[in-house]
């Protein structure tokens, strides 16, 4: 296999852009990724995106891509494995660089999701459970999470303080970050009143109904070196894990199995350990998958993630900052798009370009991404090269 550097990205103001289509928005981040990456043409396309069809009434985003962007007749490929889309479309990027399928790949990862109400917006959302045994009884995201987050206080002593810690971290973050769908400051006592979802989690401890799209431009490494003028971004290992769709068929509701493996094969591929990572960039959906996330990949013992949070390890400045970006909490969740924003956000790191959020000396950073309650994660980690 050869090796692969991502050499263009490219992503736009998130929130909610009513007068921009699914397309749109799309097409707009490809096009801020090829011109970063000053590229005159792309041999494939990989497209995340969980379900356009529910929110906007529009599938086949293989052909839509290609129409709106001029590439056909090149091929396109739209990936789905719910809010994982988007890191899976880019290991199908990342699988065919390395096969020598393709020279040069375009990632893109989008989602409109504000074009239906709050009603449409949860169903579409809940497709990512179990539909039989969990949405059918009357489970929502909230809900499930709120009974992952009230076992974990249970066993562990994890505390609402640090629930609300997360929240208020991310929201730090995302001032920083002007592409951030809510750039405002959140304090831990602001969380704690706002109001109730699913005892024990409220309203500020989740992710919001968000519009965006992110892209990425890949090829060989070695072609990298002559393409283009920016830092090269290597990719130094992926891990891909699924889990049980539902919860009650689970080992633990306190430990997320597909992302403890996940984190495992790549931190192998890539020949580093979680001591190694000088930033992360996580699936924050709520406020206690952070916590749970950062447990799985051993940047903290099983039930010390919220410890982790409350030392400051995980701000900006500490010893390893977790979404400097604002995360999915701050910077928004576009569902098919959150796992390509996570590897650009890495990307301007790694290059040291993020500006006022540029964490000191990253050399090497981790996405981790997730669909549902964690039936499916996928881990990358790159390199400054």
């Amino acid at each position: 296999m050869r090796d692969v550097a991502i050499i263009g990205a490219g992503i736009n103001k998130w929130g909610e852009l009513w007068g921009k289509s699914l397309r749109d928005i799309a097409v707009e981040s490809a096009l801020k990724a090829v011109t970063d990456a000053k590229v005159d043409r792309v041999d494939s396309v990989f497209v995340g995106c969980m379900s356009s069809g529910l929110f906007t009434g529009q599938e086949h985003l293989a052909s839509v891509l290609a129409d709106y962007l001029g590439l056909c007749p090149v091929p396109v490929t739209r990936v789905e494995s719910a809010c994982a889309s988007g890191g899976l479309a880019f290991k199908a990027g990342f699988a065919e660089v390395a096969a020598g399928m393709a020279e040069i790949v375009l990632v893109v990862g989008a989602e409109k999701m504000t074009d239906v109400g709050g009603n449409e917006a949860t169903y579409a959302l809940g497709t990512a459970a179990d539909q039989e045994y969990e949405c059918y009884n009357g489970a929502t995201f909230p809900g499930l999470y709120a009974m992952m987050a009230a076992r974990h206080m249970h066993e562990y002593g994890t505390t609402r303080r640090q629930l609300s810690l997360v929240a208020a971290k991310n929201h730090d973050h995302g001032l920083k970050n002007p592409n951030a769908q809510f750039r405002a400051r959140v304090t831990p006592q602001e969380v704690e009143e706002s109001v109730m979802v699913a005892d024990p989690l409220r309203i500020l401890d989740c992710s919001p109904i968000t519009d965006g799209s992110a892209a990425l431009i890949l090829c060989p490494l070695e072609l990298a070196k002559k393409l283009s003028k920016n830092p090269e971004v290597k990719v130094l290992g992926i891990g891909h894990a699924t889990d049980t769709i539902a919860l009650h068929s689970r080992e633990s509701l306190t430990t997320l199995r597909a992302v403890r493996e996940a984190g495992a094969r790549a931190y192998k591929a890539a020949g580093v350990k979680p001591s190694d990572i000088d930033l992360a960039e996580v699936h924050d959906c709520f406020t206690i998958a952070e916590i749970m996330v950062t447990e799985a990949l051993g940047f903290a013992h099983p039930g010390e993630g919220g410890k982790l949070v409350e030392s400051k390890a995980t701000s900006f400045g500490g010893k390893i900052p977790i979404n400097v970006s604002g995360g999915l909490k701050s910077k928004g969740h576009p569902v098919g798009a959150t796992g390509v924003a996570q590897l650009v956000e890495l990307t301007e790191q790694l290059r040291n370009q993020a500006g006022a959020r540029q964490v000191k000396n990253a050399k090497i950073g981790l996405a981790q991404n997730m669909g549902g309650t964690g039936g499916s994660s996928v881990v990358t980690i790159l390199g400054a090269d």
